[in-house]
């Protein structure tokens, strides 16, 4: 069995059967552990609107944490705005179900921070009214929006039809026994019907602290810029997935200056904050370079979703190699350019089992063109 020696935490977007929620999924795993507990949370989510002009609208949709007996979190089951092909819109909304609505980040973060996610739809906007000093105004289809004159600020709504069916797994930082962690999660879920969305993705998030530096950085970025496409391939990467994409060319321009993997970190992340990244694409490294509190990870963002473990842990064996890679010291960039992937491969600190599986796997499939 391979094993995971980094720290890591996980995304893994499924489906409940009609007539389930993700809540459901929480209420089962928080029994699982324990006779555990769970709580809503209000969870950020940003949805991309297609019209003359791409528009963002900010949502605060309802998520539940689960907690063993003990009161730690087991995970959380949030919804993910970008599963969308699996549900029946016009189904009606659930009651007890609804998201928060607005365009400006800022002021749903605000909202989040001064309402209660126990609360109905009817009055988690009052405590708002209060510190913008206004009324709320009520319509005849339920939604509640508070505004400032005629500015709107923010819509409490019902939730479309069947989104409370979405549930991304989202785990804590796990350190040891992934394999047991990630059991104890998915098993439940296959077992209670849960799906694999049409457009489902399954995101790995490795503790970014000991890739901090512009050397480690640049050979980071470098590794999987030049084996991306192949590993795409190589791992199964949905092809109905949303918001996966490459690198800026700006981004390998500065990490191949012989300047920049000679700066310490702090000066190299400057230089990196003047480039317009986006966590939107195959690998992302924004939280990286905004030193984010909450998730300050290198996250990857090509895995399909599936129930077997053992796939997933192999899969997040072989990522961890590549990010060992990064941190040699005696690696070189004319050695990663030049190789192919099953050399690089072969050079990895993996395991004999984990090792002799990906190998098997690259010999026996046709790979794109290896990026230049």
């Amino acid at each position: 069995m391979s094993v995971i020696h980094w720290k890591v935490g996980y995304e893994i977007e499924l489906l409940a059967p009609r007539g389930a929620s993700r809540k459901d999924l929480a209420l089962r795993l928080a029994e699982n552990a324990g006779g555990g507990t769970i709580a809503p949370v209000f969870v950020p989510q940003a949805e991309l609107v297609h019209t003359d002009s791409i528009q963002v609208f900010e949502n605060l949709t309802l998520g539940y944490d689960a907690f063993d007996a003990s009161g730690s979190r087991i995970a959380r089951c949030a919804d993910d705005m970008t599963l969308q092909a699996d549900l029946d819109r016009s189904a009606p909304p659930k009651p007890g179900w609804y998201r928060i609505v607005g365009d400006d980040a800022r002021f749903l973060r605000l909202i989040k921070r001064h309402s209660d996610p126990n609360d109905p739809l009817e009055t988690v906007l009052l405590p708002s009214a209060e510190l913008f000093g206004v009324d709320l105004q009520r319509f005849d289809n339920g939604m509640v929006r508070l505004a400032d004159g005629h500015a709107s600020i923010a819509m409490a709504t019902h939730l479309p039809g069947e989104r409370e069916r979405p549930c991304e797994i989202i785990t804590p930082p796990i350190s040891s026994v992934h394999h047991e962690r990630l059991a104890a999660l998915l098993n439940p879920a296959a077992d209670m019907g849960f799906t694999i969305p049409a457009e489902a993705a399954l995101h790995v998030h490795f503790d970014a602290a000991p890739l901090c530096s512009a050397a480690g950085f640049a050979s980071l970025v470098l590794i999987f810029h030049h084996f991306g496409d192949q590993l795409k391939a190589l791992l199964e990467t949905n092809r109905r997935c949303t918001r996966l994409g490459k690198w800026p060319a700006q981004l390998m321009a500065l990490i191949e200056t012989p300047a920049f993997a000679e700066s310490n970190w702090d000066d190299a992340r400057l230089q990196l904050g003047q480039l317009k990244l986006t966590k939107y694409v195959d690998f992302n490294v924004i939280n990286m370079v905004h030193a984010t509190r909450e998730k300050h990870t290198f996250e990857v963002r090509i895995l399909p979703v599936e129930f077997d473990v053992g796939n997933i842990v192999k899969s997040t064996a072989l990522l961890e190699g590549l990010l060992r890679a990064a941190l040699d010291p005696e690696m070189k960039a004319r050695e990663i350019k030049t190789s192919t992937l099953g050399k690089f491969v072969e050079q990895l600190q993996l395991e004999p089992e984990t090792k002799q599986h990906w190998l098997g796997r690259i010999a026996s499939q046709p790979m794109p063109i290896l990026n230049p």
